[in-house]
């Protein structure tokens, strides 16, 4: 596949859980941190936040926990309908995506992803400096793929 995504933009991994207090704190205790503090998120739907094509309206709690070089992201969805709140009534808890920083290239990684077979129109959100792409890759893959030019 041309272009590719690089190892050296790996930038994150997301994991979506039912309980982000407990995930938090065995989280710090397990890496022997403070627990990382808890945000209340709402994407609100419309063309720069997308769901399966159309725009979403959901809440999220998150907590990020810089792991210096990558960040671990931990996701409790609360409402509305979201990438976040299907993985976790399919799967319960688990990695939901890997995230790339693919910089410049990211059009060019979207289409190629595209061209391999892989569902780009899952999730896409855009926020001032940067945006995501959700890649449905968890088939075939493990798990679904963030692709952003930049965090």
């Amino acid at each position: 596949m041309e272009p590719h995504v690089e190892k050296k933009g790996f930038a994150q991994i997301n994991i979506v859980v039912a309980d982000i207090e407990t995930a938090a704190e065995k989280w710090a205790a397990v890496l022997g941190i403070e627990k990382p503090e808890i945000q209340f998120r709402h994407l609100e739907g419309n063309e720069q936040y997308t769901y399966r094509g159309k725009p979403i309206s959901c809440d999220l709690k998150v907590a990020d926990i810089d792991m210096g070089g990558f960040v671990i992201e931990l996701h409790q969805p609360i409402a509305g309908e979201s990438s976040f709140k299907e993985f976790l009534e399919k799967h319960g808890n688990g990695v939901h995506h890997i995230g790339f920083e693919v910089g410049d290239k990211r059009d060019a990684i979207i289409r190629a992803l595209s061209d391999e077979g892989f569902d780009t129109d899952r999730t896409l959100g855009i926020y001032p400096g940067s945006s995501w792409t959700i890649v449905d890759s968890e088939d075939t893959l493990g798990a679904k793929l963030n692709i952003k030019p930049v965090r």
